[in-house]
């Protein structure tokens, strides 16, 4: 379904949608992105519609994703999975990037950080329902960077390397199983070591 998430009624639509097509999802992980919200000038600064739109797409959009879904008549929702990142844990660190300020824009890791707080918050709120939310912060993940860039990463991190495609997956897996069922309010950080020093 192709749905504009940050319009005031993309909930109502997605629930029309999932119910015309008979649908009861049990798990909603949220991970929409517009890369044009990071965009900065050339002092490395978000503009003010930078700073809402991500801000909107990253944390309201699965606000209400979430509780839409968690409180439908007949739902089955029984976890969420809300796709953070290792910024939203440490600061970036400059020593990784060419241009710190452009490269890493600031209110990526404080909306990543927000995000966080919402799991926590939503995992409170949606207990009663039998609904658990967790985070999960990933480090880099090659295959869109150089590799001056990859050794750079790999120097400042525990494992030595990013991540790959197939250390995706599996986190998301467990935390929408029955297999995490006694997990929640918790963010996973999966991310070769990086946050821990």
């Amino acid at each position: 379904m192709a749905l504009d998430l940050t319009a005031p009624d993309a909930a109502d639509k997605l629930t029309d949608f999932l119910e015309a097509e008979g649908l009861t999802p049990t798990c909603l992980v949220n991970n929409a992105r517009d890369t044009n919200y990071l965009r900065v000038d050339g002092n490395g600064m978000p503009s003010l519609e930078g700073w809402s739109g991500e801000f909107r797409l990253d944390v309201v959009v699965p606000y209400q994703l979430s509780m839409t879904l968690a409180t439908q008549d007949g739902g089955r929702l029984r976890s969420i999975v809300n796709i953070a990142s290792m910024y939203g844990v440490v600061a970036a660190n400059p020593s990784l990037y060419e241009d710190p300020q452009r490269d890493s824009p600031i209110h990526y890791g404080v909306i990543k950080a927000a995000l966080i707080h919402l799991t926590k918050e939503l995992a409170v709120r949606l207990a009663s329902r039998g609904v658990r939310a967790n985070s999960i912060s990933y480090g880099g993940v090659e295959g869109r960077v150089n590799d001056a860039f990859k050794a750079r990463y790999g120097e400042l991190c525990p494992s030595g390397c990013m991540l790959n495609d197939e250390d995706i997956l599996g986190p998301v897996e467990f935390l929408a199983s029955a297999a995490s069922s006694g997990v929640t309010g918790h963010n996973l950080v999966v991310d070769g070591g990086w946050t821990t020093w």
